[in-house]
């Protein structure tokens, strides 16, 4: 039996810029994006027979892995070779679906770490997201960028950049861990209770790349001064530098925001929140504020249909916590 744990993420700048159709024409794409301490779970075990188990919010029980309709699960075991006899099981922290934490890419990851783990092979950050990359864009056709794929492998605070090749930088971004502490504990994450298609929103948001490329340049310029707000000490310029995202990404397609979302953003602010955006594609998921930590009662206060997520930064990405091979 294989257990591998694989950490969401939250994304700070530079959404948008790590599309295919973007980085590949626009000189590039960066993003600054830190895995938390929430996770997807998967586990991978050997059957006495032939057949093929999935359990998730379903369960499948196939003899090919053509009939599996787990789209994830399916293309992981055509990539590592892996035919039958086995019995894999997905777990989450959080709702998995639309949540705005990189869930789905986080399962994507964590099921190649394990099915590799369980054929006795140790594959790099770098090869497992770069297969995650290939399954879920190019295989699968998911209207996605590759952020959450390298975060989830890598894990910690990241500047990950896009070149126009296809090739990817991941960088650590290295701040005093004292400022760390009060940076993660400034920061809030509330559950809006709405679940969205993120697909739906990123498939728009995908064609509305040449109608909005300046807005995102604009926001790819915004990872460098977010990292250096960080670097300086200076993290409540961090949390306007979000304000300002937040302003530059409701415009990127239709449905990133309404009329719930910015009621209890404004709410937030009038609070004492500096600034915050809705993590992932929009919609809906969960909301991040950046809040000095004085002002978080009188926050906390002021949204309470909302239901919190503590969290702190997560320094490992993907990994395998458990490992008996029979």
């Amino acid at each position: 039996m294989i257990i591998s744990q694989t950490p969401l993420r939250i994304s700070f700048a530079g959404g948008g810029t790590d599309f295919k159709d973007y980085y590949e024409n626009f000189g590039g794409g960066i993003v600054l994006s830190s895995a938390i301490d929430k996770y997807i779970y998967v586990i991978i075990k050997k059957r006495f027979d032939k057949m093929i188990r999935i359990g998730y919010s379903t369960t499948e029980m196939v003899s090919n892995v053509d009939e599996i309709r787990h789209d994830l699960v399916r293309e992981g075991l055509k990539k590592v070779g892996i035919d039958g006899g086995v019995e894999i099981s997905t777990m989450a922290d959080i709702p998995s679906t639309g949540s705005g934490l990189g869930s789905s890419s986080a399962v994507m990851v964590g099921l190649l770490n394990a099915m590799y783990a369980y054929k006795g092979m140790l594959k790099t950050a770098e090869e497992l997201a770069c297969e995650a990359c290939e399954i879920e864009i190019d295989i699968l056709k998911k209207p996605i960028g590759k952020q959450d794929q390298y975060i989830a492998a890598y894990g910690s605070l990241r500047q990950i950049t896009f070149k126009e090749n296809g090739s990817v930088i991941v960088e650590s971004v290295e701040i005093d861990e004292n400022v760390k502490e009060r940076f993660n504990s400034n920061l809030l994450l509330f559950y809006t209770g709405k679940k969205r298609e993120a697909s739906n929103i990123l498939s728009e948001q995908k064609k509305n790349i040449n109608t909005f490329c300046d807005t995102l340049s604009k926001m790819k310029n915004m990872v460098s001064e977010m990292k250096e707000s960080l670097l300086e000490e200076k993290i409540d310029d961090f949390g306007h530098l979000l304000q300002k995202g937040w302003n530059f990404k409701k415009n990127l397609a239709s449905k990133i925001t309404n009329s719930f979302i910015d009621d209890i953003y404004k709410k937030a602010l009038d609070a004492g929140a500096l600034g915050g955006k809705i993590a992932g594609a929009g919609g809906g998921g969960f909301l991040l504020l950046y809040c000095p930590y004085d002002k978080q009662p009188k926050v906390r206060k002021a949204l309470p249909m909302l239901q919190e997520l503590k969290f702190n930064f997560e320094r490992d990405g993907t990994k395998i916590i458990f490992n008996i091979n029979h």
